[in-house]
């Protein structure tokens, strides 16, 4: 946990720096595809320390995001298996190396996309669910990239541009309630949205 946190802390001082913007891209990429701390927090510090960039902050960081989630996207689909469905050295190293990713998992992913499809790459951009198990599962069981990339892009957006929109508009006061209550206020919202669609599934 102490490296976690270290790592947190590196990740925060690139908002003190004149590479944040920068900084943020990568993070957002990388986040998308191995690395498990989300661009999140350093997304809130810049908008804090320039509210009048927040939404370029949201654009920056969704571009970054969606760019990492193609090459999740890609590392499924070229390089997570080998002949006869074996799994190839590369999808062994990220069940060993990647925390949360492991086989049962991957295949637990399977049953949610053969049951939600759409939903649930949405609800894994815009829910604090690792994103990076999803993008790399979609290439693996070949979903459709049009799809992915609508509903990640939906997903991401959402997340980001809502989390700048509250420090544009509330200031360093909404900061204590986003890293407390957001994540799970994201959860509520996704359920309820995805609610809404069943019971008009089933209603029409």
């Amino acid at each position: 946990m102490r490296a976690l946190r270290n790592l947190y802390d590196w990740v925060l001082h690139w908002a003190e720096t004149p590479y944040g913007a920068a900084a943020l891209f990568i993070l957002a990429f990388a986040e998308a595809s191995f690395f498990p701390i989300p661009p999140d927090a350093l997304l809130i510090a810049l908008a804090l320390g320039s509210r009048a960039k927040a939404f370029k902050f949201a654009l920056n960081c969704t571009i970054g995001s969606i760019s990492g989630a193609l090459l999740g996207y890609t590392i499924g689909y070229f390089l997570w298996w080998n002949s006869g469905d074996q799994f190839s050295a590369i999808a062994l190293f990220f069940f060993r190396n990647i925390p949360g990713f492991t086989e049962k998992i991957f295949f637990d992913i399977q049953k949610l996309y053969e049951a939600w499809d759409f939903w649930i790459i949405f609800t894994a951009g815009f829910t604090p669910i690792p994103y990076k198990v999803f993008t790399i599962s979609s290439g693996a069981f070949q979903i459709n990239l049009a799809a992915f990339i609508i509903a990640s892009l939906v997903g991401r957006a959402g997340r980001f541009f809502l989390v700048s929109f509250l420090i544009w508009k509330f200031g360093p006061q909404i900061k204590l309630f986003i890293d407390k209550y957001f994540n799970w206020l994201a959860v509520a919202f996704t359920i309820l949205l995805i609610g809404g669609f069943v019971v008009i599934k089933y209603l029409i």
